[in-house]
């Protein structure tokens, strides 16, 4: 690396004259996030030890529904562990409640600093590095504030940068040392620099100008993530109050939630109904648990269609979060349509696109998503056929 920088994180290089628009100017300190990735602390560990597994493979090896990988992050609490996941452990742990496994973050005698480093969800943090990633997410939404046609697409066609990459980077996700050289090639020209090295001198001297303040501020740090952390583990707890020993696979094959003229009858229903399923779920994830609302089919719908809520505009506004949409499991997604991907039980929707390549990818925006759809199982994607709004 050309240059160098000293343990307080600032450069041994000066910025550049034209940037230091303000000499005098003190700059607010850097907020780094020791715990950046630590958002679903619990008892996984714990339990599992108590239970006589004393590796985590061990527990894999009799959990294979759960991948071993995932399974790891969610132990760290690198992930949100879903209701149905925390169902299972629990069965094999022999733990009483699904909620057993949850911690009470709320207690006076929790401390991330503590929980993290004995459950292997924390790692020594180069601060440098970290007050880099930073810079570069504040720089990156200064700059697209300052030139609107800097869009999502302008920057995947331009720049190869996908929308997921543009939020991992703008949210400060990971340092910059751990970014590909394809993606800090693609910043490089994106600021008009020649190598990283410059780009690295370019966010020191706007930052000491004074310029990243304001977008500093906007990138969420500890007091966001430990407010999602009480929201998720929240929403947890009533989850598993309500489905003790829900399956995806039962609730999608029950009649109540395919065509069903008899319990549309039952109900007061005058013509065939779909019993619409959807509770949100984080991450944009959506439980495909029955509510009581029942919509028509349309025309030409299969045998084995379901509706779906989409609980939240995950598509962006086009599509609002208590439209309805007519899934069928049987059609095969198309290109330009939108689908329907089951992804650890939960399902999540997708608008399509064919990449550069020819390979199908499917789209969310909240949260960005961008997933190559060809070498998933067939089984695991369905066409959504009909949007229903209200």
């Amino acid at each position: 690396m050309g240059m160098t920088m000293n343990r307080g994180g600032k450069s041994d290089t000066p910025p550049p004259p034209a940037l230091v628009r303000n000499p005098a100017h003190k700059p607010a300190p850097i907020p780094v996030d020791s715990y950046r990735n630590v958002l679903f602390p619990n008892a996984v560990r714990e339990c599992r030890l108590a239970a006589g597994f004393s590796s985590l493979l061990a527990l894999s090896a009799r959990l294979p529904q759960i991948p071993y990988i995932r399974l790891s992050k969610i132990e760290r609490g690198e992930v949100f562990a879903r209701a149905d996941e925390l169902c299972m452990l629990a069965r094999l742990l022999n733990v009483g409640e699904p909620a057993g496994l949850l911690a009470d973050v709320d207690s006076p005698g929790f401390a991330i600093e503590a929980w993290a480093p004995a459950h292997g969800g924390s790692r020594p943090v180069n601060r440098t590095f970290e007050e880099l990633a930073m810079l570069l997410g504040a720089a990156l939404r200064r700059l697209r504030a300052s030139h609107p046609g800097l869009t999502l697409a302008r920057m995947l066609e331009d720049y190869r940068l996908p929308a997921v990459i543009v939020s991992r980077i703008e949210n400060a996700v990971k340092p910059i040392d751990r970014w590909s050289p394809e993606t800090i090639a693609a910043l490089c020209a994106l600021f008009e620099v020649t190598d990283r090295e410059a780009l690295i001198m370019l966010l020191w001297g706007e930052y000491e100008a004074g310029a990243l303040d304001e977008w500093l501020a906007r990138i969420p740090g500890a007091p966001e993530r430990e407010a999602r952390t009480r929201e998720r583990i929240g929403a947890l707890r009533t989850e598993l109050a309500r489905l003790k020993n829900w399956n995806v696979d039962e609730v999608l094959a029950r009649p109540s939630a395919r065509n069903a003229a008899a319990q549309g009858a039952a109900a007061g229903i005058a013509v065939a109904s779909l019993q619409v399923v959807g509770v949100p779920l984080g991450e944009g994830l959506i439980e495909p648990f029955p509510n009581p609302q029942y919509v028509a089919p349309p025309l030409g719908s299969g045998p084995n269609c379901y509706a779906l809520r989409m609980c939240r505009a995950s598509l962006g506004p086009a599509i609002p979060g208590n439209a309805v949409l007519i899934v069928d499991p049987d059609q095969t997604p198309i290109d330009t349509g939108l689908c329907v991907l089951r992804e650890q039980g939960a399902l999540r929707v997708l608008a399509l696109s064919v990449d550069r390549e020819g390979r199908l990818v499917g789209h969310s925006s909240n949260p960005a998503r961008d997933i190559i759809l060809d070498d998933l199982p067939p089984a695991d994607l369905a066409r959504v056929t009909a949007v229903l709004f209200p």
